[in-house]
């Protein structure tokens, strides 16, 4: 299958064909969604909390995503690899955004960045694309701003609320962004956001009428402890990896494996 190009995303929105993204934090899971045909792999600063163990996503370095976005680079053979852009690694400036996302992409392979906000990070994500590295915007419910939100709160809710994220959503557009995640948005809203674009929506909580969707692979493989209500489990790949588990435990313990055919004799 040919590579997934930036165009191809423009394109895909006007003939009204949803693109599709899932996140992804190694090598073997990103060759099973690139071979899956799933357009785009996310690896995102949900690192911290599903794979690091992190209670939110704040602690998270440029350092510690690196190794883990360089996996999933090499995993992808068609699917568009983007990599976020951890909290305190581009809010002070244009300057520090341009550092942090060229060091992120020839570091590891990504082809765009992500990261947080809308008026408030439009200058930084100008310079981000002026310098020649695709950019995916986020608003809605931005996990990097939890505290600031009240915690997880669903967004798009009130007299405004819509021009307010509208007035974001075209600054970004502005800016270049190619695509933008909403999350966590009231339906509505959302599907009014995404009429108004020329760039595509990817919704994640923020209902089907976006132009693609994107889920946490764990959430939709039933992993994890947290099953948020916008998602659906498409697999229970968490308990096939405990029964997987209990069993090689039984049988060692019961001196059945190794059997004779995992053994070499001479």
């Amino acid at each position: 299958m040919a590579k997934v190009r930036i165009h191809h995303f423009r394109e895909m929105k006007q003939r009204g064909e949803k693109i599709t993204m899932l996140t992804a934090y190694d090598f073997p899971t990103a060759r099973a969604f690139d071979a899956a045909g799933v357009d785009l792999l996310l690896v995102g600063d949900s690192l911290a909390d599903n794979i690091l163990g992190y209670d939110s996503t704040q602690p998270l370095t440029i350092d510690e995503m690196v190794p883990f976005v360089r996996a999933v680079a090499r995993g992808a053979d068609r699917a568009f690899v983007v990599a976020d852009l951890p909290f305190g690694s581009y809010e002070q400036g244009p300057e520090l955004a341009v550092a942090s996302a060229v060091d992120m992409v020839k570091r590891t392979g990504a082809t765009a960045v992500k990261f947080e906000g809308g008026r408030r990070i439009a200058r930084q994500v100008k310079a981000v694309t002026d310098a020649g590295i695709p950019f995916m915007g986020h608003l809605g419910f931005t996990p990097q701003s939890e505290n600031a939100l009240g915690g997880r709160r669903i967004q798009g809710r009130g007299d405004g609320a819509y021009d307010v994220m509208l007035a974001d959503a075209l600054a970004l557009q502005e800016a270049g962004a190619f695509a933008i995640v909403l999350e966590m948005v009231i339906a509505p809203v959302a599907e009014k956001l995404t009429a108004a674009l020329d760039i595509p929506t990817i919704g994640i909580g923020a209902g089907p009428h976006t132009d693609g969707q994107v889920l946490v692979w764990l959430d939709a493989a039933g992993v994890g402890d947290w099953h948020p209500s916008f998602s659906k489990q498409f697999a229970q790949v968490g308990q096939a990896m405990s029964d997987a588990a209990a069993g090689y435990v039984a049988e060692v313990k019961g001196g059945t494996f190794p059997a004779p055919e995992h053994t070499f004799d001479e």
